[in-house]
């Protein structure tokens, strides 16, 4: 994939797949629409196995050996899937974001039963708020967004490396800073995340719209997953 082009014509986005120039800015605004509309289903897929997960197996989804697993799962199935839809393997690509979407929706039942639900609504509104008005201002901005992103990914990492350490000092500020941040670090992820496919759709030698589109909703989809829990986890009432 080429590094964004700052200086694109407003008019006019170009595609060489075999040679020839094949996207227009219709084409573009079509998987950027796309990519939302995949994202969508992938959440309403999470929400539906949140939903019909008991606590007795949540739990058991969490404890010791069975969590790390169930890690390293979700992540080989978040990478066949990137690896698939750049192959421009669509229906592979599909089944495996349905399969995560819907484990990873099995994992997160666990907070309907620490969260009450007008807590987990209100954040969930206030996440998609501040969602939408990134990924708005992410496909709208003409500034390159590259360097927000790079930053955004080297601070996540730091993040992750923090919330490590937290684990075994249980230090309630670091806690709290790790929250803060991440919530910055997501927001500046969706913007530069939508922005990017917008130049995935404009510059890459991937010919299928949809596995472009459904590229995108992936990154889409996670980064909503995670706004979302840092904001219940800084902003969430707990249950009783």
């Amino acid at each position: 994939m080429n590094d964004f082009n700052q200086n694109y014509d407003d008019d006019v986005y170009v595609s060489k797949f075999n040679g020839s120039e094949t996207t227009s800015v219709a084409d573009t605004d079509r998987v950027v629409t796309k990519s939302f509309l995949f994202m969508f289903a992938a959440l309403l897929i999470t929400g539906f196995a949140a939903f019909n997960t008991s606590l007795e197996t949540a739990i058991s989804m969490l404890e010791g050996k069975t969590a790390f697993l169930l890690f390293i799962v979700e992540l080989a199935i978040v990478l066949a899937a990137d690896y698939a839809l750049a192959k421009s393997n669509v229906i592979l690509g599909g089944i495996l974001f349905l399969l995560y979407s819907y484990l990873n929706g099995m994992t997160l039942s666990i907070i309907l039963y620490i969260y009450t639900a007008k807590s987990i609504e209100l954040t969930f509104l206030i996440t998609a708020v501040m969602f939408g008005g990134f990924a708005v201002f992410g496909m709208l901005t003409k500034k390159d967004l590259t360097g927000i992103g790079s930053i955004c990914l080297m601070g996540l990492f730091g993040i992750i490396l923090a919330g490590i350490v937290n684990l075994f000092v249980g230090n309630e500020y670091l806690d709290l800073g790790v929250t803060i941040i991440g919530i910055i670090l997501f927001v500046g992820l969706t913007a530069y995340d939508v922005q990017k496919v917008k130049t995935m759709a404009a510059t890459s030698e991937i010919s299928n719209e949809n596995a472009i589109g459904m590229m995108g909703a992936l990154q889409l989809y996670l980064d909503f997953i995670n706004l979302f829990l840092k904001l219940l986890r800084l902003m969430g009432k707990r249950k009783n």
